[in-house]
């Protein structure tokens, strides 16, 4: 079976600051004018002490995504206290208007973008103000926006699987059904949702963590607007991201069959499923050599097993190799997706306690609806983390931290079922996260890439060799991004250096060099004569691996040749694992004879 991983431990993680100017938009207030139409950016008229602070992002910045997420204030937080209501407003009309609550004036929201400028203005109304449901806009700012797809950059593809005879439906309760459907086109609406959040999201954080509003991009597709409630009742066309269906070569049977569901502790074959998804997906795309292909999988056939207690048809898996890099997740909480940008706030405050007659409580951590979606959206994320190469970290989304995946689109959290702590105010200090390494893997990765970016080189490879007096040089042609240090029975890197980017993080090394001390240096007291590993990444995506750097630069890594040169062993190629193999050391002619180039090795 290819590579696959999978989430386990649930951790807390510390906060996550949001670094921002309080002056990035131009708010204005137009008060008692009648006719007034929506105001200029550089209109002179009084600004409003109630008028929008956006504090995420600044006037005229470029992103790369379709759905932004923002936050923001009203007023000085610290002096004044205000509940309403933000209305975002593209001044074309191309997007209908979203409303987003306001407390103990703080805010978040979610904007959708095109391709190009978006005019966009924010209103505040509370029923604390005189005034505030005016016609005209009271206390408004207005942001410009500009939207550039990355449209060179290998997509994110999102797949829905179902079996050959499926019915096309995933498990929901009866009043659900009766409101919205649980057939495929609902499906497809809801993991749409799920990706634009996904998206909306991972911008963010790497805008935070100083790497730019890089993120994977997805295909689209030219249909009937989903992103809201207007596109679906005036039939409005546009671009969203396309949802492949994929019928499998299984039936329904087989892809519930207890024998291969994650969740039976019994099962003999826990694995199928990512190999059964695998090859469905390797079938419908037709991956040629050298075509890399990324696509996350939606198991609408998923099924809650009361008697059995567990969902079978779902697995929790991310991985890949060669042509395909795969996550995969079921649908048991697909119900409480949210399907429209209208429905984010109340999907992620839906406190209804969790039917398990008819759905699961995935983890016993989805005791209510809202709880449902972040188990669904987040732990689906956290496979699709796998899939770009991210291992379990200490914390963040690749350590479980998605149970708070809410706060990073809602400003107050309701009652949890999974802690019993009755919620508030949650700020972007609060929030979910993705880990630096992510990020850091996320920067090197192709379907990340930004136009500012220096030209990617396609050499992956790294190099590691010690020279004299205990010096380590590494080279790599594409760069070296990072290197990871894992101290002895360390399961999870703790602790890591970084490198310029060539990007507006310092330039790019291509050659660096290293010393044991160097690395020791960087680590608490008391882990300072442990043994040490050390993991290199380049910017071309390759990996090198050093399992003790003390031997590395010791003498065993030095022999003399026969013409009394000095030489130095280079890391062993393969692990040796395999029955009757013995390691091999070869000196190369041609680096003792100037008269013999090598221009090959083959394996």
């Amino acid at each position: 079976m290819p590579n696959s991983q999978s989430s386990s431990n649930l951790y807390s993680l510390g906060a996550t600051r949001l670094t921002a100017s309080t002056s990035a938009s131009s708010r204005q207030s137009v008060t008692g004018m009648s006719g007034v139409g929506s105001p200029s950016s550089k209109s002179a008229l009084p600004v409003s002490p109630y008028s929008p602070r956006i504090l995420s992002i600044s006037d005229n910045t470029w992103v790369y995504q379709k759905v932004l997420s923002i936050y923001g204030t009203i007023s000085d937080p610290s002096e004044v206290q205000i509940d309403g209501t933000l209305t975002v407003t593209r001044l074309d009309d191309g997007f209908p208007p979203t409303n987003w609550p306001v407390s103990e004036s703080h805010f978040k929201a979610l904007i959708y973008l095109t391709p190009g400028p978006n005019r966009l203005r924010f209103d505040f109304t509370s029923p604390k103000l005189a005034n505030s449901n005016s016609p005209n806009p009271i206390h408004s700012s207005s942001l410009t926006l500009h939207m550039l797809p990355t449209l060179t950059n290998p997509p994110l593809q999102l797949v829905i699987l179902l079996g050959k005879d499926s019915p096309g439906t995933f498990d929901a309760v009866p009043s659900r059904i009766e409101r919205e459907g649980n057939g495929l086109d609902t499906a497809i609406r809801k993991f749409r949702m799920a990706a634009y959040l996904w998206q909306a999201f991972t911008a963010e954080q790497m805008y935070r963590n100083k790497l730019g509003r890089r993120v994977f991009r997805f295909e689209e597709e030219w249909i009937t607007g989903t992103s809201n409630y207007r596109d679906r009742e005036l039939g409005t066309m546009r671009s969203e991201a396309r949802v492949h269906v994929i019928r499998s070569s299984k039936t329904v049977a087989e892809l519930r069959d207890l024998e291969v569901a994650q969740q039976n502790q019994n099962a003999t074959r826990q694995g199928d499923l990512f190999s059964f998804a695998s090859e469905d997906v390797k079938n419908y795309f037709k991956p040629q050599p050298g075509q890399k292909q990324y696509v996350t999988v939606l198991l609408l056939d998923a099924h809650w097993e009361k008697r059995h207690s567990l969902i079978t048809g779902h697995a929790a898996l991310g991985g890949g190799g060669g042509e395909l890099q795969l996550a995969i997740f079921g649908s048991q909480a697909l119900q409480s997706y949210p399907s429209t940008m209208e429905e984010v706030v109340p999907a992620f405050s839906d406190c209804t306690v969790t039917d398990t007659n008819h759905v699961a409580n995935d983890c016993n951590e989805s005791g209510s609806n809202w709880e449902a979606a972040n188990i669904g959206i987040g732990a689906h994320l956290h496979e699709v983390g796998h899939l770009f190469g991210c291992p379990h970290q200490e914390n963040g989304v690749m350590l479980r931290d998605y149970v708070r995946l809410n706060r990073s689109f809602t400003i107050r959290e309701p009652y949890s079922t999974r802690t019993r702590s009755k919620g508030g105010l949650v700020l972007p200090r609060d929030e979910c996260s993705w880990h630096r390494l992510d990020t850091l893997r996320f920067r090197s990765h192709p379907s990340f890439a930004l136009p500012t970016d220096p030209p990617r080189v396609s050499d992956d490879s790294i190099q590691v060799w010690p020279v004299d007096n205990g010096i380590v040089i590494i080279t790599a042609a594409s760069g070296v991004a990072f290197l990871e240090i894992f101290t002895e029975g360390d399961d999870l890197c703790h602790y890591w250096q970084e490198f310029g980017d060539g990007n507006g993080n310092g330039p790019i090394q291509r050659q660096i060099t290293l010393t044991e001390q160097d690395l020791r240096s960087q680590l608490p007291e008391d882990h300072r004569k442990s043994k040490l590993k050390i993991s290199v990444k380049s910017f071309g995506g390759g990996s090198h691996e050093v399992d003790d750097f003390a031997q590395l630069v010791s003498k065993s890594s030095r022999l003399k040749l026969k013409n009394g040169q000095m030489a130095f062993r280079s890391s062993k190629l393969g692990a040796s694992q395999m029955d009757c193999t013995q390691p091999q050391e070869i000196i190369f002619d041609s680096t003792v004879h100037q008269t013999k180039l090598m221009i090959q090795v083959k394996v």
